[in-house]
């Protein structure tokens, strides 16, 4: 009876184990994949905003074929136009953001040093949280941002080949996507409305796509016609959709780490993924200096998930 009983738990652990794992795996070989895809050398297809437009189309499609036509998931109701206007498009602008600077970052820089400015979130997150009211300054977090932040610019000295086009637009991506989560907390805490994470990825991705939809058909759409005239570019539809198939499989894999963990775990799967980043997929040799940074803010991320572990814990008590 001892054995039965212990059975389902084990069993349950076991699944955790295996969605953590297939996050790390997709997130990771995610990086890589778009940065083959837009590669000059690979691919060929050196259209950050049209790839990323491209995905959220995607997901936006078979999001509602999910819910609407098979209804394999659920969609909660309750969806009104103050709420969408309100939290629904901050976040999928947001989102959109995100991804169109971060996938344009690859453009210019190695995977890994792009992912491993992505460290420097925590200290995004929490600036922004400060000033928007969510984040209380203490001694202690102030060192844990200047211990992230320290490695990063150490990893940043000692990365031959640094590209300051590229590192502007990943920060700009980390600054998007800290924005996101603030807008996301303040849509938790308001309380009107309590979303699955499959309900959000069915209304922020259309969003999303409309918000890429405007800047590309100023800003990339006529390069693609003239640089299609001089065939300068390649149309992969088989592997197009494929990368777009993996990064909808991404977010899935996220929302099914959230529903069995939680959003920390989230977080720290994060290092581990910049860590893989940074060892198996770098494109340019490691130096000593980069390893070294990365190793402190690494070191300062992981601080900065346990404090939030140990408050989330006081706040369970």
């Amino acid at each position: 009876m001892a054995d039965q009983s212990s059975n389902p738990p084990a069993r349950e652990g076991m699944l955790t184990y295996c969605y953590l794992l297939l996050y790390i795996a997709l997130s990771s070989g995610q990086i890589f994949f778009n940065k083959w895809v837009l590669s000059s050398k690979e691919i060929n297809f050196p259209y950050p905003l049209g790839l990323t437009l491209l995905h959220m189309v995607f997901s936006s499609v078979h999001c509602f074929i999910l819910t609407k036509f098979f209804k394999i998931l659920k969609v909660e109701d309750g969806m009104t136009l103050d709420i969408y206007t309100s939290s629904v498009i901050p976040i999928g602008a947001m989102f959109a953001m995100t991804l169109w600077l971060g996938n344009t970052a690859y453009l210019y820089m190695s995977v890994a040093f792009a992912h491993m400015l992505k460290a420097v979130m925590p200290v995004a997150v929490f600036i922004l949280g400060v000033a928007a009211g969510l984040e209380v300054i203490s001694t202690r977090m102030l060192l844990i941002m200047c211990v992230i932040s320290f490695g990063v610019l150490v990893a940043s000295y000692g990365e031959i080949n640094i590209n300051w086009i590229g590192v502007v637009y990943q920060m700009g991506g980390v600054v998007g996507e800290a924005l996101r989560l603030i807008f996301m907390e303040i849509l938790v805490k308001r309380k009107v409305l309590k979303l699955n994470p499959i309900s959000m990825m069915y209304y922020v991705s259309p969003c999303s796509a409309l918000c890429l939809l405007v800047p590309w058909v100023f800003l990339e759409k006529p390069k693609m016609m003239d640089d299609a005239q001089g065939a300068t570019w390649s149309f992969h539809p088989m592997v197009l959709t494929l990368n777009s198939l993996c990064t909808f499989g991404l977010n899935l894999s996220v929302f099914l780490m959230i529903q069995h963990t939680s959003a920390l775990t989230i977080r720290v799967a994060g290092v581990v993924v910049v860590l893989l980043s940074a060892l198996l997929f770098a494109d340019t040799k490691l130096t000593l200096i980069n390893i070294f940074g990365y190793a402190i803010a690494i070191g300062g991320v992981a601080a900065y998930n346990n404090f939030k572990l140990k408050k989330e814990v006081v706040r369970g008590c």
